[in-house]
């Protein structure tokens, strides 16, 4: 057995010597063997994370930057005694814990939910007769069966084949199916998709069937140390953890600030106890601090999260919400995600030289076979053509329980659809045509035939290369030069083109030697296939382009199919703007970010350059966004911003890899996604500007009193009642506001652009000013009509819930009028609002709070003052949108 850690190159070796560098035969290995070599290399499992805990996750969620704050105020207040403010901030982190635990749990459970729980079994050579195992208990040296539609279950060294091509987009990208030979030796450093003696864990039989000796297991398989280079990869940091770690620095500096200068004001200049005022200046910088906002950005992102997964996209972890909203830039993988990974026929050139356009996608035959001259004639040459695609075809279409249903190659499954789109189908051809006899497709041999009976004679049916078919076609030379220039031309345009032809050649009475390459056959048709557009995939990279959002294409595909790809969406029209991963083998840092800023295309991408593609961007200030559904995606998926996997096609160990999972695979669902991001984003920034305004109002409204040295307009314990009640419901009820319908119409947020913004100070100190100058004004008149302090205190105190219920109104939207949005796009604000107030009233009447609170009931003159002071801010705000709008408009002229 070969050591691991120096491993030979396998599909360097022939396979005799593969088979004596796994010290094994053709016969196998016996089964003490087998079990001696799983003891020593352990099972065929790739490397996994464990799943996590309900509570590992919940704690994962006290890992941001304003829970430091708020664990540090906590320890303060507990070191000083003041158990209510500790005990108040222990209830915000496990609220938010819990909320943000409970819905990154769940979506851990529909990600994993997605997983097919599949056991793979393999064929082996055991003891000298074939047995069945589970995949997980193969070791190297054995010999295993291979044959289409199976799933590889390690990698393997070919011995023999027949016809054998293997599907290997999870690990490389390439959507057609590479074919394998056993013959084949290459280069050390021969590309991954370039190998064809090589079969790989993870990968697919497309057809044919072989033999192979394992060489590799685990974690020393291609997939495996894709796996472990994943595990090793730094993951990126989504936009809004940056933004929030900018914005808890400043709140932290500016709270504490504001606490020592407030304190050491009363003690040096107002003669204030310095026990006293440090106890202030805590229960001040506590009560500053935002604490609802840990709790008001988890449910924000939370709605979202739901929002989008009743669109098809489940969110693994919350930050990833906002983070899609924020991205700049889409690294998209090509297959099963821009296309449907289901070869479709595109175009016919008939023996006649007419050509027919065809429509649907994918393998259910929804579409139509039309002229290009927009005739939908059934004609001879036609039929005849569709007849020999079924004829020489060996996989299964079917219609059972409202499902199309396929098995077999892709190809064929393509032609049979193409078929049944004229309603002709395969079991109705050979029952007037019963097929007799085969040549099977061969790497080598780059054609299959089948053969039939007609009549008394028989008739063969004939597919693949075109110049293999067009050597077996009786045609003049001029003829023969206008299909291969038709092919040529057809290939050039991105499509897999495939010839088909037919003929009567001699009944063959002895069946003890294999058919005779047929000759004399008339050319059908030539087939372009391709792996087309998923549906909606155009008009999601428009919306993408209108939303400022730049689409790369990265594939493992080749140049020309790309760039035909990236035609019709949109993303590309020269070779110009295509690079091949060839060219940047070599390629340096600067190479990458100078093909990220010219290139749309990426081609023949290698998982490394595909990370070092990701890189480059954000480098260059991307927020990136990747896709992918491949173990060869899984390195860029978790190096992004925010990485997308596929739910349906895609790999665990890409699921694990990202924050988001697509349960519909579709292109389309990001830009799904894009739109709840932003509103989520929005929604957060309104929580932001809510709740800082307030903050600044008390911190502004009990410093000035302290300063001039009035009373404590307020006493802490009503600081956190405002927070908890006032704030702390109105704060989460603006987290349901909707989307306005124009988040898709706006450029993305820059990179580097921060919570606190321009218009996020000026609309936070105008609110706080505002609040704070009418409090100290209300404050001080009553102080000086006679009103005692405590009275006075519960004045300002209920001003004050006033002015922030109407203030949640206010924040809404920091540019449109409150009265130009409808109250439908989020009714529960009303409702908090509503029940904000009716806590409050309640407190102001029930014996234990009016003790613990020091309120009690006001007259009905006050309710008529105090409630139009507060609405005096409405106005305020209404002006400042109205000011700032028409600021914009002049900036723009």
């Amino acid at each position: 057995m070969a050591d691991r850690d120096a491993r030979p190159c396998w599909h360097c070796l022939d396979a005799e010597a593969a088979l004596g560098a796994v010290r094994s035969t053709a016969a196998g290995l016996t089964g003490a063997e087998a079990r001696d070599r799983l003891a020593a290399v352990g099972p065929n499992v790739l490397p996994s994370a464990p799943t996590p805990s309900l509570l590992g996750i919940g704690l994962r969620q006290l890992r941001s930057p304003l829970i430091y704050v708020l664990l540090a105020a906590a320890v303060v207040a507990l070191a000083l005694g003041d158990f209510a403010d500790a005990a108040f901030i222990g209830v915000v982190l496990l609220v938010n814990s819990g909320l943000g635990g409970w819905q990154e749990w769940q979506a851990e459970q529909q990600s994993r939910g997605l997983q097919k729980l599949l056991r793979v079994r393999a064929t082996v050579l055991r003891d000298g007769a074939a047995i069945e195992v589970d995949a997980e208990g193969l070791v190297p040296g054995d010999i295993v069966a291979i044959e289409s539609g199976q799933r590889i279950p390690a990698d393997v060294r070919l011995l023999d084949d027949h016809g054998l091509e293997a599907e290997e987009a999870l690990l490389t990208g390439e959507s057609l199916a590479v074919p394998k030979s056993a013959a084949w030796r290459g280069e050390p450093d021969a590309a991954l998709g370039d190998r064809a003696s090589m079969l790989f864990a993870g990968s697919t039989v497309a057809r044919g069937r072989g033999r192979g000796v394992v060489v590799e297991t685990g974690a020393a398989t291609e997939i495996g140390r894709l796996a472990i280079t994943l595990s090793a990869t730094e993951g990126g940091t989504p936009p809004l953890i940056e933004r929030m770690q900018r914005f808890s620095r400043v709140i932290a500096v500016v709270v504490l600030a504001a606490a020592v200068f407030v304190g050491a004001f009363g003690v040096l200049v107002n003669g204030q106890d310095i026990a006293t005022m440090f106890m202030f200046g805590v229960a001040l910088a506590v009560s500053a601090i935002p604490e609802g906002l840990p709790v008001a950005v988890t449910v924000t992102l939370a709605i979202a999260a739901r929002r989008m997964a009743s669109r098809g996209a489940i969110v693994r972890r919350l930050p990833a919400v906002e983070g899609l909203g924020s991205c700049t830039l889409i690294a998209s993988d090509k297959t099963g995600t821009l296309t449907c990974n289901e070869l479709t026929v595109r175009e016919i050139r008939t023996s006649s030289a007419a050509v027919f356009e065809v429509s649907g996608a994918g393998y259910a035959p929804h579409g139509s076979i039309v002229a290009r001259d927009g005739s939908i004639e059934d004609g001879p040459a036609l039929r005849r053509a569709l007849e020999v695609a079924l004829a020489c075809n060996d996989a299964d279409l079917h219609h059972r329980e409202d499902a199309w249903t396929w098995r077999g190659d892709p190809t064929d499954i393509a032609l049979l659809a193409l078929a049944a789109k004229r309603g002709l189908r395969r079991d109705e051809l050979l029952r007037r045509l019963p097929r007799v006899d085969e040549i099977p497709f061969e790497a080598d041999r780059r054609y299959a035939a089948s053969f039939h009976a007609s009549g008394d004679g028989t008739w063969v049916a004939v597919k693949g290369a075109p110049e293999r078919v067009l050597d077996m076609c009786e045609l003049t030379a001029g003829a023969r030069e206008e299909a291969r220039a038709a092919a040529e031309e057809m290939a050039a345009r991105g499509l897999r083109v495939i010839a088909l032809a037919g003929g009567e050649v001699p009944r063959r009475h002895d069946r003890s030697q294999p058919p005779q390459e047929p000759a004399g056959l008339a050319l059908a048709a030539l087939v372009g296939l391709i792996d087309p557009l998923r549906p909606g995939a155009r008009e999601a990279v428009g919306r993408c382009a209108e939303a400022g959002i730049r689409v790369i294409m990265v594939t493992g595909d080749h140049p020309v199919t790309a760039l035909a790809i990236a035609r019709d969406l949109g993303i590309a029209s020269m070779p110009g703007e295509v690079v091949a991963g060839t060219d940047l083998a070599a390629g340096s840092p600067d190479d990458y970010r100078a093909a990220v800023q010219r290139a749309t295309v990426f081609a023949r991408v290698a998982p490394d350059q595909k990370l070092r593609i990701v890189e480059a961007a954000q480098q260059a200030g991307h927020f990136v966004a990747v896709t992918g559904d491949g173990v060869n995606d899984a390195p860029a998926l978790r190096r992004a911003n925010i990485g997308v996997a596929m739910g349906r096609g895609g790999t665990d160990v890409a699921r694990e890899a990202a924050g988001l999972v697509l349960s519909d695979d579709n292109f389309a669902t990001i830009v799904n996604g894009v739109e709840e991001g932003r509103v989520a984003y929005r929604n957060i920034r309104n929580v932001v500007y809510l709740l800082i305004a307030a903050g600044v109002a008390e911190v502004l409204t009990v410093g000035v009193a302290v300063l001039a040295g009035l009373p404590l307009p307020l006493l802490p314990v009503q600081l956190l009642w405002l927070n908890l009640v006032t704030n702390g419901i109105q704060d989460v009820a603006l987290a349901f506001e909707r989307g306005h319908g124009d988040e898709l119409r706006a450029p993305p947020r820059r990179p580097g652009e921060s919570l606190f913004d321009r218009l996020m100070v000026e609309r936070g100190l105008l609110a706080g000013l505002w609040m704070a100058g009418i409090g100290i004004a209300s404050f001080v008149g009553m102080l000086e009509a006679g009103v005692a302090v405590p009275e006075a205190r519960n004045h300002l105190l209920l001003l004050m819930v006033l002015m922030q219920n109407v203030d949640a109104f206010n924040a809404r939207s920091e540019t449109r009028s409150v009265f130009t949005l409808p109250f439908a796009n989020n009714p529960l604000l009303a409702v908090g609002v509503a029940v904000a107030l009716s806590l409050h009233l309640a407190a102001m009447h029930l014996p234990l709070t009016q003790r613990v609170l020091d309120l009690g009931p006001l007259d009905s003159v006050e309710w008529t003052v105090l409630p139009l002071l507060a609405l005096s801010l409405l106005a305020v705000m209404e002006l400042h949108k109205l000011a700032w709008r028409w600021r914009r408009r002049h900036a723009a002229q």
